[in-house]
């Protein structure tokens, strides 16, 4: 629980709140699953990565953008009750 508290608070530095905003334009504002532009957009990491050598998750936005998707609240939480997101070691 612990590390999920400070993923959680990197959510609001500025370097994911720039990246997040790039995500959001690039998609148009829209859910990329159901096309909704209205409500609460948010961006979804398709794939977490972990340093295995240093034992912590990579920052949310030191990610390529091709991880990176817009979702509307619904989809997104749809998605995560459904579907467990894949972790990749490096």
């Amino acid at each position: 629980m612990k590390d999920y508290v400070r993923y959680n608070e990197k959510l609001f530095d500025p370097r994911w709140k720039e990246m997040s905003k790039r995500i959001l334009d690039r998609d148009n504002h829209r859910c990329v699953i159901c096309g909704r532009s209205e409500g609460k957009l948010q961006v979804h990491h398709k794939q977490y990565h972990f340093i295995k050598q240093l034992q912590c998750h990579v920052d949310p936005w030191d990610y390529d953008d091709k991880y990176l998707i817009t979702l509307c609240e619904s989809c997104h939480r749809r998605g995560h009750a459904r579907y467990k997101v894949p972790v990749k070691y490096i």
